[in-house]
């Protein structure tokens, strides 16, 4: 085999062992978290009085973009009073169960 062909191959064994590794939140467990979630999000055509923007749906919103927004918040990365207190409050489980609830729900 060439040397292309070798980093090739150790390249998708990665991917796929990456791929692996992230293993699906517990969609029940979410379900039991998004409580506060609920009276915000699940209001239709609800507003948020500061800063003042229209709150969006995250019913059935994709996964990987809940974890990231989550994570966002938690990490300083995105910047919302509300969300930053919801998100410090939650684990990395918590953040997986509640995108894997979310993400499974019709939009």
């Amino acid at each position: 085999m060439t040397r292309l062909q070798l980093l090739g191959l150790a390249v998708t064994a990665s991917l796929f062992a990456a791929a692996s590794v992230h293993a699906e939140g517990d969609k029940a467990a979410g379900r039991k978290l998004i409580y506060t979630c609920a009276g915000c999000h699940g209001v239709p055509g609800y507003t948020n009085a500061y800063p003042q923007y229209p709150v969006p749906k995250i019913a059935g919103q994709n996964e990987q973009y809940i974890v990231n927004a989550l994570q966002g918040y938690q990490s300083g990365g995105r910047k919302h009073p509300t969300m930053d207190a919801q998100a410090q409050s939650l684990s990395a489980t918590d953040i997986q169960n509640i995108a894997a609830y979310l993400s499974s729900l019709a939009k």
